[in-house]
């Protein structure tokens, strides 16, 4: 999943996907009768005043031609990964739990709240019930897109139609940075959903989704479009509605009056897990350039340029003689990227990036991102009061997952030089001393993939490994090397730092 970032202190962003189904104490409902006032409207208890009625010309929507069209396209997904070994004392939440996805997400490896006694599937010899999710489809043969988060792990894909009828699916590509993801089911002569133009969805628009919530499929909700272009990742800008959105409506299309996909539904601001009137769509276009590269090649192409930044504030922008507070700051320069050799300095403020402005600092990946690696593409940038002009070559953006295993030889990935997951279903790399210096470390090693067993022990992406059993992590060689040797037959343990703190992991090797 993208990145993403909290709007206050008590509320998150999270993935529709993912949440926990809080259990609360259900509140026993009655009907209520008013009296009826003049005219035959019903006045609201305790007061005298009546509700006037709508104005004569005022009529809401009718969404049942829409549903009619669109919903026989729109699929239930759930997904399944083997269960993992029970500790003697105690176990996590089975997958089945729906508190599962939620201290998975926001609780470091191996610090999941334990619960007493056996796990169902103490032995890891089955699949077991991951999580629900939504689905529409893109072609009548069988290509379906969803979200990257709803497909993450899974070892077994369902997709289920409105009819019934039940299929296993492929995955032929994620991308985690937008969170779209693209699934493949073998059928033809499929219904297919007409795809919109998501530029032209205007704020206050009536909008409607499909999906399955808590699993109850083909639900419908409404609302309208609240507002567009909000930032809350690094390549999107997400469409918000108010549109009910819950756990299940992942991967669902957001729907127009005219019955078009104008956004994938994919979060929720949510203090409690459920829905509090605010959602996040991906939009259509987006997402649609997402899927032909995954359906192409399996995989997103990237530009980059080495960079890290962040916004320019009205305090600093006056400082520095910038007429309004626009651009992007740079804060870190990679040493080895193309803006280093570009020019560019720690300090310096892109103002525009192939002679487009970049009003606000999230601009800038997404024009980058969108690119062709080896592009030469100009920048305006405001260096100690100055204007300059400077050209960089636009590398390649290192791919976030490869997906279509299926296709793939063994011991081979997408992009030829893209190293092989080890035993441990473990991708690593080098950290350089800049970083090693900032975690105050001496060794490790970056998680740049995580599959299979790892994925099952819960390690991610950005994860540094400090050592194994008692054996300290020293290189990506070494570990690699270590991991090869391991006795498959018993457990290991790595010790796996994730922000400020680090914990141990158990892990068994995979079987080959």
């Amino acid at each position: 999943m993208p990145t993403l970032r909290s709007l206050s202190n008590l509320r998150r962003i999270v993935p529709i996907g993912l949440l926990a189904v809080f259990a609360g104490a259900w509140m026993p409902l009655r009907a209520q009768t008013a009296p009826a006032g003049p005219g035959g409207v019903v006045a609201a208890p305790g007061s005298t005043a009546a509700i006037a009625p709508p104005s004569a010309g005022f009529a809401l929507p009718d969404f049942t031609e829409l549903v009619e069209k669109a919903g026989p396209a729109v699929v239930n997904i759930r997904t399944a990964e083997r269960s993992r070994p029970s500790s003697p004392q105690g176990v996590e939440p089975d997958e089945n739990d729906p508190f599962y996805e939620f201290f998975r997400r926001f609780f470091p490896p191996g610090q999941m709240p334990q619960r007493p006694g056996p796990s169902p599937r103490g032995r890891g010899d089955g699949p077991t019930q991951r999580g629900v999710g939504s689905g529409f489809i893109l072609s009548a043969d069988g290509y379906i897109m969803t979200n990257a988060h709803v497909v993450d792990g899974a070892e077994e894909i369902t997709v289920t139609m409105t009819d019934k009828r039940e299929f296993k699916a492929k995955l032929i590509g994620a991308d985690s940075r937008t969170d779209v993801a693209l699934v493949k089911i073998d059928a033809t002569h499929l219904p297919t959903v007409r795809i919109g133009d998501s530029n032209r969805l205007k704020v206050g628009e009536w909008v409607a989704a499909i999906g399955s919530p808590f699993g109850l499929e083909n639900t419908v909700t409404a609302g309208i479009v609240s507002a567009k272009g909000r930032d809350t990742g690094d390549y999107l800008p997400f469409i918000q509605t108010d549109v009910a959105i819950n756990p299940g409506n992942s991967g669902g299309p957001l729907l127009n009056l005219r019955g078009e996909v104008v956004g994938i539904n994919s979060q929720i601001y949510s203090r409690t897990g459920g829905f509090m009137g605010i959602s996040f769509a991906i939009p259509i276009d987006e997402a649609i350039h997402v899927t032909d590269q995954l359906r192409a090649n399996g995989r997103v192409v990237r530009g980059r340029i080495g960079i890290g930044i962040t916004e320019v504030t009205k305090d600093v922008a006056e400082p520095l003689g910038l007429p309004k507070a626009s651009g992007a700051l740079v804060r870190s320069v990679d040493p080895t990227g193309p803006a280093d050799k570009a020019g560019i300095e720690v300090g310096d403020i892109i103002l525009r990036f192939e002679g487009r402005p970049i009003e606000k600092s999230s601009d800038l990946p997404r024009m980058v991102g969108a690119t062709k690696p080896g592009t030469k593409a100009s920048l305006q940038i405001w260096h100690k009061g100055q204007l300059r002009e400077l050209q960089v070559m636009v590398a390649e953006l290192e791919p976030d997952r490869v997906a279509s295993k299926a296709e793939r030889k063994p011991g081979e990935r997408g992009g030829g030089a893209t190293p092989t997951a080890n035993a441990l279903g473990l991708i690593v790399s080098d950290l350089s001393e800049e970083r090693r210096t900032q975690l105050r470390i001496r060794g490790g090693v970056l998680v740049d993939g995580v599959e299979g067993a790892a994925g099952r022990a819960g390690i991610q992406t950005g994860d540094v490994l400090l050592a194994l059993d008692n054996i300290d992590i020293t290189a990506a060689k070494q570990f690699n090397e270590i991991a090869a040797k391991l006795d498959r037959t018993r457990a290991h343990v790595l010790l796996v730092r994730r922000g400020d703190s680090a914990q141990f992991v158990p892990i068994r090797p995979s079987s080959r």
